[in-house]
């Protein structure tokens, strides 16, 4: 075998002798090379807050992280722009005014909706005492319908959520009603 891997050896030596060797630089490109566009920030990130049901009839506000964007055109020629699109479903939009001082007491959603504040700013309390303020750039996902009254506690009695304006004016907010069916205890089911 050792004799056999030096012939081999000396063959591969005369081969490469009488071919020439090439270096290993890339050819020339007749355009440059394509470079990540630094201009554009990544995807964004954003949140919104979840008023959901556990399985004992409690309300609950939690904040979800959106992580599944990606950066399409929507109507070409118009440039990208990030998407993180849901599945398709019925839904019934309306714009609503909260008049100045308006006190929503407790009260479930009626059915599991977006709300999306446009002006203003109000706020929501869960029955297990956490309470959020939004105004415009905020996202709510109100899915209480499951809600039992408390047995007790600060809010015995209650059920769903509290919610008011925050400060002397009016609050206007998009509400996209689903009618899908609510869904007990799963926190942040969209991202």
């Amino acid at each position: 075998m050792f004799p056999r891997a030096t012939a081999l050896s000396a063959a591969l030596v005369t081969l490469l002798g009488t071919v020439p060797v090439m270096a290993a630089v890339p050819p020339a490109s007749p355009r440059p090379a394509v470079l990540p566009d630094t201009t554009q920030p990544g995807p964004p990130q954003r949140s919104y807050r979840h008023l959901w049901t556990d399985d004992r009839g409690i309300s609950h506000i939690t904040t979800c992280p959106v992580h599944d964007f990606f950066l399409k055109s929507m109507s070409p020629p118009a440039g990208p722009q990030w998407q993180d699109p849901m599945e398709p479903q019925v839904a019934t939009v309306m714009v609503t005014v909260q008049p100045a001082h308006w006190n929503g007491t407790w009260h479930p959603d009626p059915k599991p909706q977006w709300i999306v504040p446009l002006q203003g700013r109000w706020y929501v309390r869960a029955m297990d005492g956490t309470r959020v303020e939004m105004g415009p750039g905020d996202i709510l996902f109100g899915e209480d319908q499951g809600v039992r009254p408390m047995e007790t506690g600060r809010y015995r009695g209650q059920k769903g959520h509290d919610a008011g304006n925050v400060g002397k004016g009016p609050v206007t907010l998009m509400v996209i009603q689903s009618a899908n069916e609510p869904v007990i205890n799963q926190p942040c089911r969209y991202h």
